[in-house]
């Protein structure tokens, strides 16, 4: 009996550490916007992967494959020799106006995500113009516990969504709203 005490009382004690073990989370960032155009106006902008100009953080985009799965672009930040993000296409579909990629390389320095996939859309709304949803999901930029504040959670959370909003808000500027 004093064994089996032991046993229940070493199991109790090690089910709380377990929680404590299991490391970061996977976070999510949906932003949207609406725009007078029309949606065929909008994915002429948005829809080449090899083109994020319209970005105002992208100061230049290379690549190679145009918008075939396996595409890849870098996008050079803020200005010539600005810190670089490289992406590579995994889904492309231009009748339903959306494409999908992930980010292969990036310096969480620049950007605190790790394992980051993101999807652009855009949609017709009902009484006219166009909606434009940008969604991704990533893990911080520290995959162990305790990470230091820069590469914690809503460190991803922010600078992800700050992305997000500069590109929405640069298309309503283009497109009106």
């Amino acid at each position: 009996m004093r064994l089996f005490r032991f046993f229940l009382l070493a199991i109790s004690l090690t089910f709380p550490a377990i929680g404590y073990a299991h490391g970061p989370t996977r976070q999510k960032v949906t932003l949207s916007v609406d725009v007078s155009a029309s949606p065929s106006d909008v994915w002429a902008v948005i829809g080449d992967f090899q083109d994020m100009s319209w970005h105002p953080a992208v100061f230049s985009t290379t690549g190679e494959g145009g918008n075939t799965i396996d595409a890849t672009r870098k996008l050079t930040l803020n200005e010539e020799g600005g810190p670089v993000i490289s992406e590579v296409l995994y889904k492309y579909d231009p009748d339903k106006m959306t494409y999908s990629y992930r980010i292969t390389d990036v310096d969480v320095e620049v950007l605190p995500v790790t394992n980051y996939s993101s999807h652009l859309t855009v949609k017709p709304n009902e009484g006219g113009g166009s909606h434009i949803e940008w969604r991704g999901a990533f893990y911080r930029g520290y995959p162990n516990n305790d990470p230091p504040e820069n590469l914690n959670d809503e460190a991803a959370l922010a600078a992800v969504s700050a992305v997000y909003q500069a590109g929405l808000d640069a298309l309503a500027e283009r497109f009106g709203q």
